[in-house]
């Protein structure tokens, strides 16, 4: 029997909230107990769960009843999770694939300044070197790729909490 069968739309996104939080608590204490400093693929990375943890926030609170409703929350959810898992992709490839660059260039909040947000997320997509560093690994994946399994996982929570069937007559023949 499937436990996260009878939960609702609400708990669903709570739990999909639940997870961003503690994800993003590892990272600042990865970085700040363990001393491994984000590279700006990383930066970007947090802010993905943030907003991922902020669409799952809001649309728990919003708590919609009309399918459609739960819906656009999902898809929200999923773009949030598929530009996360965009980042977390290329980060990983550029780790295995490391250039032969001895960095990543200049921190992320020159980047900023230099080229806007927009510009920065394009820079951080060209990123090189320092960002190819493992640092950190577990089950022989490194950080990356594990984030990218979360925002995976995640953005199907999130599919199977806006578009699964509720209701009495769940089972028609």
């Amino acid at each position: 029997m499937n436990p996260f069968r009878s939960l609702s739309f609400r708990a669903q996104f709570l739990l999909g909230l639940a997870a961003c939080v503690a994800l993003l608590g590892y990272a600042f204490y990865v970085q700040f107990q363990l001393g491994i400093q984000p590279c700006p693929f990383c930066i970007f990375q947090r802010l993905c769960f943030a907003a991922l943890g902020m669409v799952f926030l809001l649309g728990a609170l919003h708590d919609p009843r009309a399918p459609g409703a739960r819906k656009a929350w999902s898809v929200l959810a999923v773009i949030a999770a598929g530009a996360g898992a965009g980042y977390a992709g290329r980060h990983s490839w550029v780790q295995l694939n490391p250039p032969e660059l001895p960095s990543c260039g200049p921190g992320l909040n020159f980047i900023v300044e230099q080229h806007s947000w927009l510009g920065a997320a394009r820079e951080v997509l060209l990123a090189t070197g320092d960002c190819s560093n493992i640092d950190w690994t577990f089950l022989g994946l490194s950080m990356p790729m594990w984030v990218l399994a979360w925002f995976v996982g995640l953005g199907l929570w999130a599919l199977h909490a806006g578009f699964r069937r509720r209701g009495k007559h769940r089972f028609h023949r």
